[in-house]
């Protein structure tokens, strides 16, 4: 099912949590807040909208690493309904499009529910102190042609670190449902 994320509430606090990655290494949200803020991106494997920004996305975190924003992306889908979605599998994912960044299973989906996410992809981007100021897409290329895009989501994660304001202007992102137990 075709989902749109909602507006942005700007200054939102992001809920602490911990998950862990395939390999069982633990990541906690409070430890990856960095001065220059943080991107939390739910995402899964099989998506059809996540498979086509996979790229980009792998290309534009490269780019906010290299500015000092931190990366997370959770996967709250829950695995038993979508197998391609389970650890091995998103170890797998992550390998072959070159994540620079954790992938983390929310086995239990407490933080996709905690977060309200609603959709892979579904971007929250926040200020060093956990505020949320972006809750939009990727870019304008949607499931196009991504040579001559606008990067929305770099743009915005650029000016959260510089000025800890997200844009007032934001397009929802849209994807796929979140699968639910």
């Amino acid at each position: 099912m075709l989902l749109n994320t909602p507006i942005c509430d700007f200054g939102w606090k992001a809920p602490d949590f911990t998950l862990k990655d395939p390999d069982d290494n633990s990541y906690t949200l409070s430890e990856q807040l960095g001065d220059k803020g943080l991107l939390i991106a739910f995402i899964c494997n099989h998506c059809p909208y996540v498979q086509a920004i996979a790229d980009r996305f792998v290309d534009d975190v490269k780019e906010l690493q290299a500015q000092g924003i931190n990366v997370l992306a959770v996967m709250s889908n829950d695995y038993r309904y979508v197998e391609i979605d389970s650890p091995p599998f998103m170890k797998r994912y992550a390998k072959e499009k070159g994540f620079t960044f954790p992938y983390l299973v929310d086995e239990d989906q407490s933080v996709g529910r905690a977060y309200n996410a609603v959709c892979t992809p579904d971007f929250f981007g926040f200020n060093k102190y956990g505020e949320l100021q972006y809750r939009g897409r990727i870019d304008d290329a949607a499931m196009g042609n991504p040579s001559n895009r606008t990067k929305e989501l770099v743009n915005a994660m650029k000016q959260i670190s510089q000025t800890r304001k997200g844009p007032e202007h934001q397009t929802a992102s849209m994807g796929c449902s979140i699968k639910w137990s």
